[in-house]
């Protein structure tokens, strides 16, 4: 049975199962954070941001630790926090981080223990929203929009590779994205975890 965001068994008045972990991924900006946070209320699951996780093991910001010990060490980080988040019974929806499906470890534990949505957004889409980030340290560079499409070109092939579907995640409200999900998790049957 899933936890509710207060920590205890909810009733999900729902088909999806109470078995199941699902997990965002996507570029950097493409509402994993925020859809997780929404579809997670709308399923009675509980929402992890797993960059949010990573700061609280490391105890300073991503950005820090990125230039402090550069992205290697935080990647290694960031495995372990995708296994440990993604362990059998877990049941929550996950917000991983842009990255993440840059080690294969994590695009098989992901696959294997979630259902997986890509939230789908161009380079051009998203740095529209990113304009004014200053956090995120891939993007601290002269040309972001050339850093975006680059990124994109590299992670779109893994993003689909671990993706049970895709959702495009420009051009409509949040509402309408979390039930374009819901839908589609109706009719996808749902991972096991554990």
């Amino acid at each position: 049975m899933p936890l509710s965001s207060t920590g205890k068994r909810a009733n999900v008045p729902c088909s999806f199962g109470d078995y199941m972990n699902i997990a965002l991924v996507g570029m950097p900006g493409s509402g994993k954070s925020t859809v997780a946070r929404s579809l997670a209320r709308r399923l009675q699951l509980v929402s992890v941001d797993s960059d949010q996780a990573i700061e609280q093991r490391l105890g300073c910001s991503i950005r820090s630790y990125f230039d402090g010990h550069g992205e290697s060490a935080f990647r290694d980080v960031e495995e372990a926090i995708v296994d440990e988040l993604t362990a059998g019974g877990s049941h929550i929806v996950l917000a991983t981080g842009g990255g993440t499906v840059l080690r294969p470890t994590n695009r098989q534990r992901l696959r294997e223990r979630a259902t997986v949505i890509y939230l789908r957004a161009s380079p051009e889409q998203l740095a529209k929203r990113l304009r004014h980030d200053t956090k995120r340290p891939l993007l601290q560079v002269a040309d972001p929009l050339k850093r975006l499409r680059d990124l994109y070109a590299d992670r779109d092939p893994l993003y689909r590779e671990c993706a049970h579907f895709v959702v495009d995640a420009h051009g409509t409200t949040l509402s309408v994205l979390v039930s374009r999900i819901l839908m589609q998790l109706e009719l996808t049957p749902p991972t096991r975890t554990g």
